[in-house]
């Protein structure tokens, strides 16, 4: 019954925060509520020049208006295309697009293609995963949405701004992250021995990847500009921003999902262990906690290393094809930081293990210690009792 209780409770913030999540993407930008859904009739290809796969010039796009005041409407809409693939769009006849409306006297002039529309698969998408979410971990599933769009909340309210703002980048994420480890792990496990070894275990692990981090980083020269789209920040009004600190508190976010599940991990599986054998001694379950910890993170350093060359497997093909030297490889700005994020972040995961081993084993055995203690004061003085 109280699970149940739990899980309604959970249940309604989840859609609370949904709420007021939609409310603010809604209400906050001018610039959205611009943005119109249309469906391309008729494309004209005449002013656009190809080579290769690039395209260069400007498509002429006949479109339906789908929505709005000037739904049924129909419109010219012109889509610029720069020669650059991983930025430009080429639309073909019954595409669903986005536009950018151009009025005069409450009248469509034109109208500006912005990019495809990919709203409606991305729903179905995430409504699938919270389904076998849910059909898989019921009330549990319920908990780990609700810390998901939680997260997801507090990094685009206030992580995002907070940087934009010009925050001390390494501080306001270490306490941005102390709040979404809380949040996260304390939604899952409860207020609980297994949720506070967890979030003690997950906190002083990342710390010791913060400072390893800043160390490292400033030893290699990384300034933070290998980061995507670091340049197009600076130089859209943002040229303050410290991005080599930013891109150091990017690193510590990157594993610090890593770093809770390992926590979490093992924290579990000696609460599971305590359980069947409720008299285990202090270092004998931490011990345990070691040889979970050894096994979770052989795979996680790994998970790590796949996660994050994955973006950049392009990147390695090209090395491989021009037959670069390893010692060129290794000292491209862009692999330095590679290297750096996944050794950094695997490091955390080597030092959360442990550290969450120890903790968990103190927290789980505390009440038999006092026990303990308690018995041995009480045969001592029945034993030496003063005459």
């Amino acid at each position: 019954m109280r699970n149940i209780k739990l899980s309604l409770v959970f249940l309604l913030l989840f859609l609370a925060v949904i709420g007021l999540f939609l409310g603010e993407m809604k209400n906050s930008n001018i610039e959205r509520q611009a943005l119109i859904k249309a469906k391309v009739i008729e494309t004209d290809d005449s002013d656009v020049i190809q080579s290769s796969i690039a395209r260069i010039g400007m498509q002429e796009l006949t479109v339906k208006i789908l929505e709005d005041k000037h739904q049924g409407e129909q419109v010219v809409a012109y889509n610029t295309l720069q020669g650059k693939p991983s930025l430009d769009n080429y639309y073909n006849v019954g595409d669903t697009i986005l536009v950018a409306l151009q009025e005069q006297d409450n009248k469509l002039v034109n109208a500006n293609a912005v990019d495809m529309y990919r709203n409606s698969w991305e729903i179905i998408l995430f409504v699938l995963f919270v389904l076998l979410l849910i059909i898989y971990a019921k009330s549990i599933g319920i908990k780990a949405i609700f810390s998901f769009i939680a997260s997801l909340y507090i990094i685009w309210k206030f992580l995002i701004p907070g940087l934009l703002a010009g925050y001390n980048p390494m501080l306001f994420s270490t306490l941005i992250l102390l709040i979404l480890s809380a949040i996260i792990l304390f939604s899952i496990a409860g207020f609980t021995k297994k949720g506070l070894a967890s979030f003690i275990g997950t906190v002083v692990g990342l710390m010791a990847a913060s400072g390893i981090a800043v160390i490292f980083g400033n030893k290699m020269s990384l300034q933070g500009m290998t980061v995507p789209y670091a340049e197009t920040l600076l130089f859209s009004g943002n040229i303050g921003l410290d991005m080599k600190h930013i891109f150091y508190a990017a690193i510590v976010i990157g594993a610090s999902g890593a770093a809770m599940d390992i926590a979490m991990d093992i924290s579990a599986s000696m609460e599971e262990i305590k359980i069947k054998k409720p008299d285990i001694e202090l270092w004998e379950l931490v011990r345990s906690g070691f040889n979970v910890g050894r096994a979770v993170i052989g795979t996680m350093t790994t998970t790590l290393l796949l996660a994050y060359s994955g973006g950049y497997l392009t990147l390695m093909m090209l090395f491989l094809s021009q037959n670069t030297s390893y010692t060129r490889m290794l000292n491209y700005k862009v692999v330095a930081a590679e290297l750096l994020r996944i050794v950094t972040g695997s490091i955390g995961l080597v030092l959360v293990a442990p550290i969450t081993a120890i903790v968990a084993g103190w927290i789980y055995t505390v009440e038999l210690r006092d026990i303990k203690v308690k018995k041995m004061i009480s045969d001592f003085s029945k034993n030496y009792k003063v005459k």
